[in-house]
């Protein structure tokens, strides 16, 4: 099985989108997991340097507006259609609302079922705070409901909501490896959806603990007879990045991080 490493564009924004490229290139990366440019214009030219360094990409919804279901659904058709100009390899979703009823977040993923069988391409949700699958709880029983819903990995979130190292719903984490399509590789910890530095001997502990639920997976996907795999390590920018309390400067450098996770990954595979 192939794995390909994934560079999220999400705290780069201020670098043009070619230079962004080049760089996450140079340094070992396979392609991009960002959003697509709403502007006609800009996501034209996206989509051009996309094709033009052959960068193969995971569109993120995560824009689709609407306090209630029905505005909600036609604002998610609308940004799935958006993302679909990209020829992404997924795209992955953040989907529905944590309020919502299960009636309508069954709705959400009926509705991300129906466009990605009308067009052919794959739409995942990810486990993500404010969102459907905002813990395992909640997920374990849309799991229950939608045997074919598939994910986007971010256990930090189900780390951070649950206060919990999830040891309490194994069944339900086991389930979610199975049903895993692409993994968001972020560290987590009880307080927080990222620690300040995996590197760190004091959060060694976590970090195992999320590399062997990212293992599992990959081995989950062989079985399932996957021939290609997608993982973004995903740490962030502030305030996801904790940041000294005097000065406001970051504590660690992301792009080190996300590029130590990769390597991390890589080398756990060999």
């Amino acid at each position: 099985m192939k794995v390909l490493m994934l560079a999220p564009q999400w705290g780069s924004e201020s670098l043009p989108f070619e230079d962004f490229i080049i760089k996450i290139k140079e340094a070992g990366f396979d392609g991009v997991d960002t959003w697509v440019p709403e502007q006609p214009a800009e996501r034209k030219k996206f989509n051009q340097l996309l094709a033009q360094y052959k960068v193969p990409v995971v569109c993120h919804q995560h824009q689709a507006k609407g306090n209630n279901i029905k505005a909600f659904c036609r604002s998610f058709e609308y940004y799935l259609s958006l993302c679909l100009e990209s020829e992404p390899l997924l795209i992955n979703s953040h989907s529905g609302r944590d309020y919502f009823s299960i009636e309508d977040q069954l709705r959400v993923i009926d509705t991300a079922n129906e466009f990605a069988a009308a067009h052919g391409v794959q739409v995942i949700h990810e486990t993500h705070r404010g969102r459907l699958g905002y813990s395992p709880y909640n997920a374990g029983e849309l799991f229950k409901l939608r045997p074919e819903m598939k994910i986007t990995a971010d256990l930090s979130h189900w780390v951070c909501v649950t206060e919990s190292y999830l040891s309490h719903c194994s069944a339900i984490v086991a389930e979610a490896i199975n049903r895993a399509a692409h993994i968001h590789a972020r560290v987590g910890h009880t307080q927080g959806p990222q620690v300040p530095d995996p590197r760190a001997a004091e959060w060694q502990y976590a970090t195992n603990i999320f590399l062997c639920w990212w293992l599992r997976i990959l081995e989950a996907k062989k079985m399932q007879g996957a021939t290609t795999f997608t993982i973004t390590p995903e740490f962030g920018p502030p305030p996801y990045m904790f940041t000294d309390p005097l000065t406001g400067r970051p504590v660690a450098d992301q792009f080190e991080l996300n590029c130590f996770i990769k390597d991390l990954i890589v080398r756990s595979i060999r």
